[in-house]
């Protein structure tokens, strides 16, 4: 059963809110993650507690408990004499930058026009609906060690 410093592999299909796939772990290489370490988002750990090896689950999860809301301060606009001379910035392009917070924040160029650099650095899903369908694949106890590093080891989690 998935519980805290349990190790889950899972099989999950990720779609917004009209259906488009915005990420997947199929069976061949499933996706593994510690379970209680925060090493996915709130909604679907939340979800996926007390579920069972052959478990496939259909979760709806709101903004709150996915990447957040839209936060209006994360978006702002900068000047090109911002950046450094001869960097040729695109829209897309990320970079992190210190806002003050002890933690970078990554900033995705999202217009340009002229002089102006307009940038946000909420997450790229933040204020998505998020669907999930989802299949348990695996549940292991975790080692010290992973317990001790907060994730899973092997196969789809991190080797050292």
């Amino acid at each position: 059963m998935i519980k805290e410093g349990t190790v889950v592999s899972l099989r999950y299909r990720l779609t917004d809110p009209e259906g488009v796939e915005l990420d997947r772990a199929d069976a061949e290489e499933p996706f593994q993650y510690l379970h209680g370490s925060g090493q996915i988002i709130p909604g679907l750990e939340k979800a996926l507690l007390g579920s069972l090896v052959g478990a496939k689950k259909q979760v709806v999860i709101p903004p709150t408990d996915g990447y957040g809301e839209i936060e209006e301060q994360l978006i702002t606009r900068a000047k090109k004499s911002q950046f450094p001379d001869g960097q040729d910035v695109k829209v897309g392009m990320q970079f992190a930058a210190d806002v003050g917070q002890n933690q970078p924040v990554v900033f995705t160029i999202t217009n340009i026009q002229g002089d102006d650099i307009d940038l946000d650095g909420n997450h790229p899903l933040a204020g998505v609906t998020l669907h999930f369908d989802v299949e348990v694949l695996g549940i292991r106890d975790a080692t010290a060690e992973e317990k001790a590093h907060g994730h899973a080891h092997g196969p789809g989690g991190h080797d050292h």
